[in-house]
């Protein structure tokens, strides 16, 4: 699990990502591979944040994000534990504004990260 990773995440496996949405595993695996989705390991198995998730689909505002921190130099675990860990300048965790619609706030945020 990354590090300064809040333990209340709940996660999904790419199995259960395939059968909520109807999607073969190799579709999941290109929602990853094209940063619509971000997935850890965990016990060596691929994991999604499930709040990464909509009802049917990855959610909308978390590519543009995810790429954000990759072009920050953030690696693919840290930029999950990121989105997952509370942020002072945003006073919540970054996935929780995500949902609320706060998309802007949250990439300003990502702004002050370049290294």
């Amino acid at each position: 699990m990354p590090e300064n990773e809040p333990t209340r995440t709940e996660y999904l496996t790419i199995p259960e990502l395939c059968e909520r949405w109807e999607l073969t595993p190799g579709k999941v695996h290109r929602l990853i591979e094209d940063h619509h989705l971000a997935a850890v390991r965990i016990e060596n198995v691929l994991h999604v944040p499930a709040e990464f998730v909509a009802d049917h689909e990855p959610l909308s505002s978390l590519r543009g994000t995810l790429l954000a921190l990759l072009d920050a130099g953030y690696s693919n675990d840290e930029a999950v534990a990121w989105l997952l860990g509370e942020n002072e300048e945003l006073g919540e965790r970054p996935v929780a504004a995500l949902r609320a619609g706060r998309k802007s706030a949250v990439r300003r945020a990502t702004q002050a990260l370049a290294f």
